[in-house]
């Protein structure tokens, strides 16, 4: 017999009996499905964090290598019809 996994909580057994109710699985089949797609969702999850972070690093090393101040003013870019130049 292969590894077991023993949960203690009747809300846990009885979702996981009406999902496999519902996709004619079983008990097994519908726990190891809920369980993969929850750690893929997580690995996802951690992968755009990880992205934002190393996007958020490179702006600050930008940054720090600029000479003039960062502004949005964009006057200069315009005539006094606020047509561009």
């Amino acid at each position: 017999m292969g590894a077991q996994l023993n949960v203690k909580s009747e809300d846990a057994y009885l979702l996981a009996s009406q999902l496999a109710e519902l996709t004619g699985e079983s008990l097994t089949a519908v726990v190891t499905r809920a369980l993969r797609s929850e750690l893929e969702r997580e690995r996802r999850q951690r992968d755009v964090e990880a992205k934002v972070a190393r996007m958020l690093a490179a702006g600050r090393e930008i940054r720090a290598h600029l000479r003039e101040e960062i502004t949005s003013e964009h006057s200069c870019l315009y005539d006094e019809n606020g047509l561009p130049r």
